[in-house]
């Protein structure tokens, strides 16, 4: 049987016409018999999942289906930068690799496991979420369901391949960089990045205000789902926003869309994009003006490279709640990619945190004035299609040299402007997915996830294709 989606499952259960333990042991079967290649699962607790769908199913046979949350029976995955009690969080990297489980969820899993879901173990992620792929000394590489050559992006890409892949409906996502976007792109699924704020977190990024919790799903209606289950204040997190207004399920059939205008560009003005990206999500970005109705907007879009802002500001928060014995007498514990980055960031000083911060003022004005003249921005997701598992980041893009993030630096402009974007399966290049970026207006999730139905209804993505591409050889 298929996996069902995050509502369809919801509904099912409710409606006593699938058991949430048939279900759970279906995601398990999953993860044993497709997580050897994948590695998209590091740690599983099938004795608790299994406890929490019978509980759930009891409850639908004693006549209660009403007294049960809107998630209620549907297994998921939580990456491994976030708390699930009962389970450990190694942020990937072999300093924390023997650290004990987590008494306490992470805000938005336990809001997850509140509304019903059932984690039923921890994804993969780099070390610290730190590259667009999901490889790492202490966990391993992470692939690509598609290829299994290729990465499923990061940081997210154990969530990724879990969920394309079919062995859970949903998993838990963090974005600092394009990391909920990325794997979203990459493996043909939904993936939105929200505003700051707008799901709480209390042991994530304050300082930068770079990084955001989310989740991966198969479609928009899930993705608008979950989001009503995560967003919301919480007092452990000074910038956590109010309560959204109307649910963005209901936003979905609701918001007008009429009148509004959208530009496009291929590179925000400085990026190396593959021509075959740029064509195809060209394609794609027509339909979504058209599934919308709205206008392209002749406005062009030249930005200045802000990948030195962003490796900068990014690095704010990576010494918050690290033992200073790690970071001074155990970097050679790291993965020899991220061990530098420590070394030298240890050294800079307070005018020069002040200057990356009026570097990012500057660049936030300038989104401001595009956003003065458009109501959304789309781009290409990714510079290229999904690169090599075990990475490097790439440095050539079609013959051209690049800096290492460039292959994601589109992703980035809405992470560190702290604006709403999604990433939308957009087709296939060399058979693999690549996805079309949407960004809105801050706080305007609403208009991202209405827009994205209508642009999902017209150009509609077969679930779990991946699964159906390498049972056909094509890999």
């Amino acid at each position: 049987m298929e996996t069902p989606s995050v509502s369809e499952a919801a509904l099912l259960i409710r409606a006593g016409e699938l058991s949430a333990e048939d279900l759970t042991r279906q995601c398990l079967d999953a993860v044993d018999t497709e997580n050897t290649s994948l590695n998209a699962f590091i740690f599983i607790d099938e004795e608790h999942a299994i406890t929490s769908a019978r509980e759930v199913d009891r409850t639908v046979l004693d006549g209660r289906a009403d007294d049960l949350g809107p998630l209620a029976g549907v297994p998921f995955g939580v990456k491994d930068l976030e708390d699930c009690a009962g389970m450990p969080t190694t942020r990937g990297s072999r300093w924390f690799a023997d650290g004990p489980v987590k008494s306490v969820d992470s805000i938005h899993v336990g809001r997850l496991r509140h509304a019903g879901a059932i984690p039923i173990g921890k994804t993969a992620t780099p070390e610290f979420g730190a590259w667009a792929y999901t490889a790492s000394p202490l966990l391993g590489v992470t692939r690509n369901p598609w290829d299994l050559a290729r990465t499923p992006g990061g940081s997210s890409g154990g969530s990724a391949a879990a969920v394309s892949n079919g062995m859970v409906p949903f998993a838990t996502a963090s974005d600092g960089g394009g990391s909920i976007r990325t794997p979203a792109s990459f493996t043909g699924l939904v993936g939105l990045k929200c505003t700051y704020g707008r799901i709480p977190t209390f042991g994530d990024t304050h300082l930068a205000q770079n990084s955001v919790v989310g989740s991966l799903t198969t479609n928009v209606l899930d993705c608008a789902l979950l989001l009503d289950v995560m967003a919301g204040p919480d007092d452990r997190d000074r910038t956590s926003l109010p309560s959204p207004t109307s649910s963005y399920v209901e936003a979905i059939d609701t918001i007008d869309l009429s009148g509004c205008r959208v530009a496009w560009s291929n590179d925000l003005g400085f990026a190396v994009v593959d021509s075959r990206v740029g064509a195809l999500c060209h394609d794609a970005a027509k339909d979504f003006v058209a599934s919308i109705g709205a206008t392209f907007v002749e406005r062009p879009i030249d930005l200045d490279d802000y990948i030195g802002t962003y490796v900068a500001i990014e690095g704010v928060d990576k010494f918050v709640g690290v033992d200073r014995d790690l970071w001074e007498n155990h970097l050679d514990e790291l993965d020899p990619r991220s061990a530098p980055g420590w070394a030298s960031l240890r050294e800079r000083t307070l005018p020069w945190a002040a200057h990356v911060e009026w570097q990012r003022r500057q660049l936030v004005h300038e989104v401001a004035a595009i956003l003065r003249d458009v109501d959304l921005i789309v781009t290409p997701m990714s510079s290229m299609p999904p690169f090599a598992a075990e990475g490097p980041m790439p440095t050539e893009i079609e013959g051209v040299e690049v800096h290492g993030g460039m292959s994601v630096v589109l992703a980035m402009l809405a992470n560190l402007a702290n604006l709403p974007a999604i990433s939308l399966p957009a087709g296939l290049v060399d058979g693999v997915p690549v996805g079309l970026q949407v960004i809105a207006p801050r706080f305007r999730e609403d208009l991202l996830l209405a827009a994205a139905a209508r642009y999902e209804f017209r150009r509609p993505w077969p679930r779990h294709r991946a699964l159906e591409h390498r049972n056909s050889g094509n890999h």
